[in-house]
């Protein structure tokens, strides 16, 4: 593939994205973000990316998710992100926002010398899924415009997601929602889908169509040549369902078949996968442009750059990055930008979505100091926690009763 040069293209965003498994602060901080240095090396030998944005997931354990302590830990990983960035980007990067909810996180950076000089109008925005919306699953997004050097202007969005299939899909584009910019005329909030550009990743959590006569063993046997696990992407549940038009309408992916699934590894391996699960490609990068067509199985947006790092051994997940080529927008008057072609009916703003989102929010938050006490009482294990609890009570009820 020829790579494209400056006058041909807009845009140069670099993904990242990462399930960490719950590690904190626990984790070295090259298990963070040494995944980037590769690929930025590999851009800057062209041109290095405007834009950088990096997703985390199950950033930390739950219960300290619960209870807002993740934002503890996005600040370290920004820290070491912007320097490993600052160090192999080729000039300064500046973090334009970040979007935190329970253990699922985004940052996103742009490149001083151009583009970063030209984003206004930032907005970030968060939903949960899973029981009572909690945000145990769920996706968190960062939108801004980039004015343009010319006439017209592109609005960006970037999702973050870590969704339970089809249901939690739809949920997410119907709260997952932004306020509309003054110059836009269509009333009410703005989906995802209210874009130039849009970008949606994560641990999305989907895996192989289960086919009769093909064994754990045969997968793994699959995933080690390119033909077999072309054969095997073909029982991709994401990449079947995008195709039947039940879920990320409109969107695209490069070739995920160029490498290994990223999911379920033994701890501590490369290359063992874990017997637990049979193995998938539940880390995905997806994009589409205003100028794709709703029809079209390709997007104008270009990969440079899609694979996983399989070198990190700390998760059950490997990282996976991608570096990827967006077209100009059109040129448009001022009080307008081109979006995406308009989803499906069912995927309209929910009408009251922040009573799921705050109901989430406070059940998350009751639930996870409740956890944390138990923890404390049992000393790091919230059952031994909870078994002295009732061994107090009863003893407690106990010595109330028993006569003087």
């Amino acid at each position: 593939m020829a790579e494209p040069t400056r006058a041909t293209r807009s845009t140069r965003v670099q993904i990242a994205t990462y399930n960490t498994n719950l590690q904190g602060n626990a984790g070295l901080p090259q298990d963070l973000v040494d995944w980037l240095t590769p690929t930025l090396r590999t851009a800057s030998t062209v041109d290095p990316p405007d834009i950088v944005a990096v997703g985390f997931q199950e950033l930390l354990p739950l219960h300290l998710a619960f209870t807002g302590q993740s934002r503890h830990v996005v600040d370290s990983r920004n820290q070491l992100i912007l320097k490993e960035v600052q160090a192999h980007g080729e000039g300064d990067y500046t973090l334009v926002a970040r979007s935190v909810n329970v253990g699922v996180a985004l940052l996103v950076y742009a490149r001083d010398e151009g583009i970063g000089r030209r984003i206004t109008d930032v907005q970030t925005s968060w939903t949960g899924c899973g029981p009572l919306w909690m945000g145990n699953k769920g996706a968190v997004a960062v939108r801004f415009r980039v004015k343009a050097k010319e006439e017209g202007e592109a609005d960006e969005v970037f999702t973050h997601n870590l969704a339970q299939r089809l249901h939690d899909y739809i949920h997410i584009v119907r709260t997952l929602l932004f306020p509309s910019f003054a110059s836009k005329a269509s009333p009410g909030p703005d989906t995802i889908y209210d874009s130039t550009h849009l970008f949606f990743f994560g641990d999305l959590n989907f895996r192989l169509i289960q086919k009769a006569g093909l064994s754990y063993s045969d997968i793994q046997e699959k995933a080690n040549s390119p033909e077999g696990r072309r054969e095997l992407a073909r029982l991709d549940e994401l990449s079947t369902e995008m195709q039947n038009g039940t879920v990320c309408n409109g969107l695209h992916e490069g070739d995920f078949s160029s490498f290994k699934p990223t999911y379920k590894y033994l701890l501590n391996s490369e290359t063992e996968y874990s017997p637990k699960r049979a193995p998938a490609w539940t880390d995905r990068i997806l994009f589409s442009t205003a100028s794709d067509s709703p029809t079209a199985t390709t997007s104008n947006i270009k990969p440079v750059i899609y694979t996983s790092v399989p070198s990190y051994t700390t998760s059950d997940h490997k990282p996976v990055v991608a570096i990827l080529d967006v077209p100009s927008p059109l040129p448009v008057s001022e009080c307008a930008f081109p979006v995406l072609a308009a989803p499906p009916s069912y995927l309209q703003p929910a009408t009251l979505p922040n009573i799921s989102r705050y109901t989430g929010k406070v059940c998350a938050w009751m639930i996870g100091w409740v956890w944390c006490v138990f923890r404390f009482i049992g000393m790091g294990r919230a059952g031994v926690g909870i078994g002295n609890v009732i061994i107090g009570v009863s003893a407690w009820t106990w010595w109330r009763k028993a006569p003087a």
